[in-house]
């Protein structure tokens, strides 16, 4: 992220928190809470278990702020902290799959709902992401709607920075496929 009023703004309260400021951690979840939330959305697909993703995240983070050394790295810090949450929830919920066969949730997100006004272009591309794999979808939210660089995206994900440009271009490529196919 460029220096910018949010990230200066997170790096004082980040050091206000750390010194014990119970207000400033407030800010600073009010700050954050909604690009954690919809990050977990990304990944877990399911709202309801994505905003208990995002609160167990924030339960580590308060747990753990006192050791982040360079109160800038806190957003990576904070998405690295989620995405291990959202990976430990996707888990449980493979492992109970295999246990009990239950069908899918009645919480699952629908297909984006697009409203009338939205063009055919817009709508085809809502479509081909919703067909795209979680994983696919996470970077896309992290570049795209997050804005994080891809370095920043590569300390995230904890990757070199070469393969989050590499998988860029491949999902850009991928949605561009599936667009034209939808045209013709």
């Amino acid at each position: 992220m460029n220096r910018d009023a949010r990230q200066v703004l997170t790096e004082w309260l980040v050091l206000k928190a750390q010194a014990g400021d119970e207000q400033a951690f407030a800010d600073l979840y009010a700050l954050w809470a909604k690009d954690l939330c919809r990050l977990a959305a990304v990944q877990v697909e399911h709202r309801i278990h994505a905003e208990e993703v995002a609160q167990n995240a924030w339960v580590s983070i308060a747990r753990s702020l006192r050791r982040l050394h360079d109160p800038a790295c806190f957003p990576r810090w904070a998405f690295r902290i989620l995405d291990r949450r959202c990976a430990d929830w996707i888990r449980r919920r493979q492992v109970d799959r295999t246990r009990s066969d239950a069908l899918p949730s009645e919480n699952e997100l629908p297909p984006a709902e697009t409203a009338v006004a939205e063009s055919n272009d817009a709508i085809a591309l809502r479509e081909a992401i919703a067909r795209l794999e979680p994983d696919a979808r996470k970077l896309l939210h992290l570049f795209y709607e997050l804005g994080l660089s891809v370095a920043e995206i590569a300390e995230v994900l904890d990757v070199p920075a070469g393969t989050i440009k590499s998988r860029l271009f491949t999902v850009r490529e991928s949605l561009k496929q599936q667009i034209e196919r939808m045209k013709s």
